[in-house]
């Protein structure tokens, strides 16, 4: 498959000299409020890329923040928390949907309390991905590093509660990964490093080594029920399309040849699911989100969406990061689009992600 090389390299030199230079209501749950809490599960904990990262990457020397206007728009307060977006992630919801708290915290926050620690957290990182080289790129936490902070979570909840009381909640507990597309378009479509070496059928799966390793580790500290996502289809993010304006475009608008390989990745990751899961002492179940993605933004409409191509912040085709910020334009009403940024959805269409998943969890609450 001929898949035109995306050189978002470029895109972040130029995020790094910006960070140089640079000195609401709540979309939610038509429902309201947070579930009572009937669930099996006694905290969620998340690890993977900036779809999860609530705001790990304030506390680390990478310029992939987001922790400034106007990020955290409809957020409450208005605050920008450090997530790609303008208010919840699909994560969020699903903590108060089990009716655990009303949104994930990062790990590396450390004003924590006991009891926020004890639901859950996340070690998730923007930027990162199952390649190691990936999270290299902007200098972020890799997933061999964020099981590191989980174990060292567990380490110090068995000096605080006890090993017995530590195991059966990490025994209780849904364990969330979300990761795979900055490999894509970050490293093996952008940088020559791994094309090199590997084809894109290789590359994934090399990527699907790496997930296998890690749920393996994940099992071995006790956890029994696992979440994987699969990779969105990212052929049509806004930042992909600005940079491969005539590499496979269709009726969709959307670079084909991405999306091809992004199905491609999540057939093969449900075949490595279904596998593992025969071998898996718990409950290990494959979240595909590509079509519910890809309903949206094939037909916005039937979603209350009017844009779909671009994102809300500045001219809504190449801005994230440091390249949105308080000097950027701002579109009048977020609720209207898909992106939020070149690259992450809005919270809106978050939830809309979540209620996509909502199906396999509560397959996982029904089975347990």
């Amino acid at each position: 498959m001929a898949v035109l090389l995306l050189p978002l390299s470029l895109v972040f030199l130029v995020l790094v000299a910006l960070q140089a230079n640079l000195q609401g209501v709540i979309w939610c749950d038509p429902a309201g409020g947070i579930r009572t809490n009937k669930s099996f599960f006694s905290a969620v904990f998340v690890f993977g890329d900036s779809t999860v990262d609530p705001g790990n990457n304030n506390f680390l020397p990478t310029p992939l923040k987001s922790n400034f206007p106007p990020y955290g728009k409809d957020y409450p307060e208005q605050i920008p928390t450090g997530r790609f977006t303008d208010g919840k992630l699909v994560t969020d919801f699903l903590a108060s949907y089990l009716g655990l708290k009303v949104e994930i915290p990062p790990y590396l926050n450390p004003t924590l309390s006991e009891e926020e620690l004890l639901t859950g957290v996340s070690f998730a990182s923007a930027g990162s991905g199952y390649d190691p080289l990936t999270a290299k790129i902007s200098d972020v936490i890799s997933i061999p590093k964020q099981l590191e902070y989980f174990k060292d979570y567990t380490t110090k909840r068995q000096l605080i509660n006890g090993e017995n009381h530590t195991q059966v909640l990490i025994q209780r507990s849904l364990f969330i990964i979300s990761c795979g597309t900055n490999d894509f378009v970050d490293n093996y479509f952008s940088l020559p490093f791994r094309r090199t070496t590997y084809s894109i059928q290789s590359y994934q799966l090399f990527l699907h080594n790496k997930l296998t390793d890690f749920l393996q580790e994940l099992s071995g500290f006790g956890a029994r029920t696992i979440v994987v996502v699969g990779v969105p289809p990212f052929g049509c993010l806004p930042l992909v399309r600005t940079l491969n304006p005539t590499n496979g475009f269709r009726q969709s608008g959307c670079v084909e040849p991405f999306n091809s390989v992004a199905k491609e990745y999540n057939d093969k990751l449900q075949q490595l699911v279904a596998s593992m899961q025969t071998k898996f002492e718990g409950r290990i179940v494959h979240a595909d989100i590509y079509r519910s993605f890809a309903d949206i933004i094939y037909t916005p409409h039937q979603f209350g969406f009017m844009e779909s191509r671009r994102g809300c912040c500045g001219t809504g085709y190449l801005e994230f990061s440091f390249l949105c910020n308080s000097k950027c334009a701002v579109c009048e009403d977020p609720t209207k689009y898909v992106f939020w940024d070149a690259i992450h959805p809005t919270e809106k269409a978050y939830y809309f992600l979540f209620q996509g998943l909502q199906g396999a969890i509560n397959d996982l609450l029904n089975h347990t």
